[in-house]
């Protein structure tokens, strides 16, 4: 684990997938108004033995209350809906050993070649991955190489190092014999990506609760932590209460632990993650009208990014060759006053005219204070880090009432962080 946190703490920088986008002035924000005194015996370090056994802090109209987890069915509102992100943590560190006895640890951030997802994982016998390098100077040349055994039958795995941009590089990875998918050399061969603040190594219980029960699409490099807490249990209980569920894809990239280290939040640099909505998803959840409760920042980040790129498809602002929502396309001149339904029926009739069944985008939206929810009625989300942009969404959606929240959770014995307690959030009116 030393080796992790030593590249995902200050010197972390991806910003070769950033693009310029249109330079527009935005507010100051003072990063030292949203930090807070987080002792180290409060982040916890390991699950609870039940997943829904959690806490529940809720926070609706500037009142505060506690709950268990498994009881959220109760607490929602009858008309609401969830909406969850269905990525799949992959075993993204891959440890190597010299020769010489040196330890380099590869850190897989995405796909190179083939560039997308699904052929990646689907690869047999050579992908190209941008990736991060623990010890680096310890490996100026040559190939790495480790075997890996699978019921009693060895396969090598090399990893050769082919170029950098910045903070980030690209490795070739090579496997023989050639039958084995790369899903599976990384399930065979790679560690789970703990978050480098728990401050130990991955046991192999990480495998099974740093991933929630419906992730499905492999991708993310950290967990879309807010879905940690639901069981089968519950969902029996969101049925019975008829409270329906949908889901988004969107790859939770090592830049979700990347802190604010300027004094203006607002010129820190957002990391760029990819998303995927089903078209049938947007029908559904444009047909039912119903509020819109998302699990997770990184849902928050999809619904709200989605917001944006019906809006652009309606301004006949469709980037080629891809679609991208950059940090502050909220802060554009000409904010149109249309509602979500507007936004999703042109996202709709744009999927219907070229005949996708699915919706591709990359974003880097910042959602700090000053922005408008647009898509969200309330979230199900962790306690996160001081000084981090994840505590901006939150302050963003419940103002400066989320001081209130973290003291009462400080001084009540809520547990933080990723594998920590959970708050169900609605915007005060």
């Amino acid at each position: 684990m030393r080796l992790y946190r030593s590249f995902t703490g200050r010197n972390l920088n991806i910003s070769m997938y950033d693009r310029p986008g249109q330079q527009m002035k935005v507010p100051e924000i003072d990063i030292a108004g949203y930090d807070y005194p987080l002792p180290d015996e409060r982040i916890a370090r390991f699950p609870l033995e039940e997943r829904d056994s959690s806490r529940l802090l809720v926070y609706r109209e500037g009142d505060i209350s506690t709950n268990l987890f498994r009881d959220i069915p109760s607490i929602l509102p009858s008309d609401s809906e969830l909406v969850f992100n269905n990525t799949r943590v992959i075993n993204a560190r891959l440890l190597f050993r010299k020769d010489s006895g040196a330890a380099i640890e590869i850190f897989c951030l995405e796909p190179h070649d083939p560039p997308d997802y699904e052929r990646s994982f689907a690869s047999r016998g050579k992908v190209k991955w941008t990736c991060l390098i623990g010890n680096l100077r310890k490996w100026k040349s040559g190939s790495l190489q480790k075997i890996i055994q699978q019921e009693g039958q060895p396969i090598k795995l090399s990893a050769e190092y082919t170029g950098s941009y910045q903070d980030v590089h690209l490795v070739e990875f090579t496997w023989e014999p050639t039958g084995k998918t790369f899903a599976e050399i990384l399930e065979l061969a790679g560690e789970t990506p703990i978050p480098p603040y728990l401050q130990r190594d991955s046991v192999p219980l990480d495998r099974i609760r740093y991933q929630t029960i419906y992730a499905h699409f492999n991708g993310s490099v950290a967990a879309p932590t807010a879905g940690l807490h639901f069981t089968d249990r519950v969902f029996q209980a969101l049925d019975k209460k008829s409270i329906e569920r949908h889901s988004i894809t969107l790859h939770v990239g090592a830049g979700t632990f990347r802190p604010v280290q300027t004094e203006n939040a607002a010129d820190h640099t957002m990391h760029t993650e990819h998303f995927v909505i089903q078209k049938s998803t947007l029908e559904k959840l444009l047909s039912s009208r119903k509020k819109i409760i998302a699990t997770g920042t990184t849902t928050v980040r999809t619904l709200e990014s989605l917001y944006w790129a019906g809006i652009k498809v309606m301004q006949n602002r469709v980037g080629q060759p891809g679609h991208f929502i950059d940090q502050w396309e909220w802060r554009g001149n000409n904010i149109p006053e249309s509602d979500r339904y507007e936004s999703m029926q042109a996202m709709i009739s744009y999927m219907e005219a070229r005949q996708m069944q699915e919706f591709h985008c990359e974003t880097r939206i910042m959602i700090a204070p000053g922005y408008t929810f647009r898509m969200i009625d309330g979230m199900i989300t962790n306690f996160h880090q001081p000084r981090s942009t994840l505590l901006l969404l939150v302050s963003a959606f419940i103002g400066e009432d989320w001081k209130r929240v973290y003291d009462f959770a400080l001084a009540n014995g809520f547990r933080f962080l990723s594998y920590g307690d959970s708050s169900l959030l609605f915007p005060r009116k």
